[in-house]
């Protein structure tokens, strides 16, 4: 079982609706399909490297990440979290912190919000 989140790259929506779209939209064209596959943007690969030094995806440290490596979650302007459930409060709480330092969007696709 994991908690996940995603975090992207683009000005933050007005409000949860707006934002369950656009996660709709980026999920469908940058995640779904391996054909829609890109490398990630530069904003992104610097939230994912700073998000692994904090909580490295290469270790058996307590395992964090339910797909390790955690890079590999992500495609032009958006990466998709999946984080272990037992550690999910700390780490979810970090990562959106993270994203929001990086001037990134995150949103929590299970209860459909922006987290703040």
């Amino acid at each position: 079982m994991s908690y996940d989140l995603a975090v992207w790259d683009g000005d933050r929506p007005f409000d949860n609706r707006a934002a369950s779209s656009t996660y709709d939209e980026l999920y469908e064209r940058y995640l779904e399909s391996d054909d829609a596959a890109a490398p990630p943007a530069p904003r992104i690969l610097s939230y994912v490297e700073a998000l692994v030094a904090r909580y490295p995806d290469d270790g058996d440290d307590g395992v964090v990440w339910a797909s390790p490596p955690v890079i590999d979650e992500a495609s032009g302007p958006i990466v998709y979290l999946l984080m272990s459930y037992s550690q999910a409060g700390e780490v979810s709480e970090f990562a959106a912190a993270l994203a929001r330092e990086h001037g990134l969007v995150c949103f929590d696709p299970q209860g459909e919000c922006l987290r703040p």
